[in-house]
């Protein structure tokens, strides 16, 4: 292993992440056959096969996966060591890794466009992932900060709150409900449910607040993401159980509708969480201090409820006063005339 080099252990990294050689040549800026010949050079130092074909795919072997994990951390290090050459020189600057989960993704693009606009240095890597795989790169220290919503429990992290993060239930436009006053969860019992897929933040939410009122939906349909679940409702396919901060878009178009039901939204919080003892360098310093101190702003925005919704649910609810007013006045009507033959 004394002839192994930092750039073949950065080429296998790529090969590794990628599952492919032509696709780790275009992320390194080399050839194809450049790629092969690292990988090669690299497995005659290893004494093993690192990688193998299963029929059209590359995998990698079990001493592949090993190297792959001590190749990021040797790249993990390298990285460190610049920023902190930086730091003594006074600058802000290096890579900074960051997952987020992805229900936080609709906020936190453009919270992290502001952040790289006022430091310009930064050289941003973002993965977005559901909760699990978050907590697994937290784990296995491939992201600096993470934006998520519960907090981890088995890591050893340290989370700060910086903004409300409200679920609830989510209908299609023209869904009878719509328009209807002093809903309870029950209301629903013979709809249809899209939840989120197990691992995800909002499913563990659903669940608990499920739990909470002993309600059990007739029927479940289970999907993959926040887009499906949207896509679905708007298909009226069934109605959503969601993060309020994913369906911004869609609410102010009228596409989809929160209604008025008790005991919703569950109120949970964002965090952002880094691992306890990790010395974070400036630049990741700083965005975590950026989100603590201006994340709220942009969360909120995203789960602001439309003005156009509002005005609807008021002349909904006016709506009914003067039904109500009608249909109590009528019996009055009815008696006057009748004196008056």
């Amino acid at each position: 292993m004394k002839r192994v080099t930092l750039r073949q252990l950065r080429v296998f990294e790529q090969v590794a992440r990628l599952r492919s050689v032509s696709a780790a040549a275009g992320v390194c800026h080399l050839t194809q056959p450049a790629v092969s010949m690292q990988l090669k050079a690299l497995e005659q130092e290893c004494e093993l096969p690192l990688t193998e074909l299963v029929g059209r795919q590359l995998r990698l072997t079990e001493a592949g996966e090993v190297v792959a994990l001590y190749a990021r951390r040797v790249q993990h290090e390298f990285d460190e060591l610049g920023q902190r050459l930086a730091a003594m020189r006074g600058q802000q600057q290096g890579k900074l890794n960051v997952g987020i989960v992805s229900t936080a993704k609709y906020f936190a693009s453009h919270m992290l466009a502001t952040f790289t606009q006022e430091h310009t240095g930064a050289e941003l890597s973002l993965q977005v992932e559901n909760r699990a795989q978050i907590l697994r790169l937290l784990a296995d220290n491939e992201v600096d900060i993470a934006i998520m919503g519960v907090p981890p429990e088995s890591l050893d992290a340290v989370a700060v709150p910086f903004a409300d993060h409200p679920h609830g239930i989510v209908l299609p436009a023209g869904n009878p409900l719509i328009d209807r006053a002093r809903l309870h969860i029950g209301d629903f019992a013979g709809e249809t449910f899209l939840v989120r897929e197990p691992g995800s933040g909002t499913r563990a939410v659903m669940e608990r607040y499920f739990a909470s009122q002993s309600f059990s939906p007739r029927k479940v349909i289970q999907m993959t993401g926040n887009e499906a679940v949207k896509q679905a409702v708007m298909a009226k396919l069934g109605i959503g159980f969601l993060s309020l901060n994913t369906i911004a878009l869609e609410r102010g178009l009228g596409l989809v509708h929160v209604p008025s039901i008790a005991g919703l939204p569950v109120m949970r919080r964002w965090h952002v969480v880094h691992r306890r003892g990790k010395q974070l360098l400036p630049i990741a310093q700083a965005f975590r201090d950026f989100v603590r101190d201006h994340g709220g702003e942009y969360a909120d925005a995203s789960a602001a409820a439309p003005a156009g919704e509002s005005r609807q649910r008021a002349s909904a609810s006016a709506k009914r006063a003067r039904a109500a007013a009608a249909k109590h006045r009528e019996p009055a009507v009815r008696t006057m005339r009748a004196r008056q033959r």
